[in-house]
C-alpha cells in the first residue's frame, strides 16, 4: 500500500514580532545540501542573529568559563538566543542556579512554548530561570544587579552573548558597557575568583582586550574554530575570558 506522507516545509516562519530593536523573526528551514538538516534561525531588524547550524562557540563560551570550577556556582547568561550556552552551562553539576537575562520577551516565550528545540529542556530544569531584563542596564546597576528579586547578589560566572562584537552592537546604547568604567560595574557583581566570559564574532579586538585588562588583569582572548558546512571551510569566533 502506498501512503502519501506530508513533506516538511522547506521554509517556515514560526513567529514574527516587532520589538524595540527591530522586527524579530524565528524561522525553520531544511537545508537540502546538508541532507535536509533542520535549521532554526533568528533574525533581528532583517539581519541574521543566530542559527542552530553554528553553535560550537556558544557551547565553548560555557565550557571555557566553567570547566574545572568547583561548586556550588551561581551563573548568569546574558542573551538566551536558541539556548545553547544555557544548556551547556546546565551540563555542569556544579551549577546551582542559572539566571538567563533576555531583553526580548518573544525569545523567552519561544522557549516556554516549546517552539525551539532546547525550550523544553531549559524550562524543565529547576536551576534555570528566565529574567525579562536588559542585561546592560542590570550590569550598570550593581545595587539591584541582574536579578531584581535578589538585589545586590553576586555571581560566580557571567557569560555574555548578545552583541555581535564590541564594535558591532545591536544597540549603540550598549557601548558604555565595553569601556573600563562599565566593566568595573560588572566586575563588582562577580565573586572574587569568579569569571566574566563573552562571545564575539570575528578575531580578537585588541582595544577591548585593553579595556578588559584595566579591570581584569588576566583577561585573554581564545579563538574558537569550527567547520562551516555552508562554505565548505573553517570559520572562527572569539571567546574573551576575564577571571576576577
Amino acid at each position: 500500500m502506498i501512503t502519501n506522507k506530508p513533506k516538511r516545509a522547506f521554509f517556515e516562519e514560526i513567529d514574527f514580532q516587532p520589538t524595540p530593536l527591530g522586527d524579530l523573526a524565528l524561522r525553520r528551514r531544511t537545508v537540502a545540501s546538508l541532507e535536509d538538516t533542520e535549521v532554526y534561525e533568528i533574525t533581528l531588524g532583517g539581519g541574521f542573529l543566530m542559527s542552530s547550524l553554528f553553535t560550537a562557540v556558544e557551547i565553548a563560551l560555557a565550557d571555557l568559563a566553567l570547566t574545572g570550577r568547583e561548586g556550588p556556582l551561581d551563573v548568569v547568561v546574558g542573551g538566551l538566543g536558541l539556548g545553547y550556552t544555557a544548556q551547556a552551562a546546565l551540563e555542569y553539576p556544579a551549577v546551582r542556579s542559572l539566571a538567563v537575562v533576555e531583553f526580548l520577551a518573544p525569545v523567552i516565550a519561544w522557549h516556554r512554548r516549546g517552539l525551539v528545540p532546547l525550550g523544553p529542556i531549559l524550562t524543565a530544569d529547576p536551576r534555570c530561570r528566565f529574567l525579562h531584563e536588559d542585561f546592560f542596564a542590570r550590569a550598570a546597576d550593581p545595587l539591584i544587579g541582574f536579578d531584581p528579586a535578589t538585589p545586590g547578589a553576586k555571581w560566580h560566572a557571567v557569560l555574555l552573548d548578545i552583541d555581535h562584537s564590541p564594535g558591532n552592537l545591536l544597540d549603540e546604547t550598549n557601548a558604555a558597557f565595553y569601556r573600563p568604567d562599565g566593566l568595573r560595574l560588572l566586575a563588582g557583581q562577580i565573586h572574587p575568583g569568579g569569571i566574566f566570559a563573552m562571545w564575539s564574532d570575528g578575531p580578537p579586538d585588541e582595544r577591548f582586550l585593553q579595556s578588559l585588562r584595566e579591570v581584569f588583569p588576566a583577561a585573554r582572548a581564545e579563538t574558537v574554530r569550527f567547520p562551516n558546512p555552508l562554505l565548505g571551510e573553517e570559520s572562527s569566533s572569539t571567546v574573551y575570558l576575564a577571571p576576577r
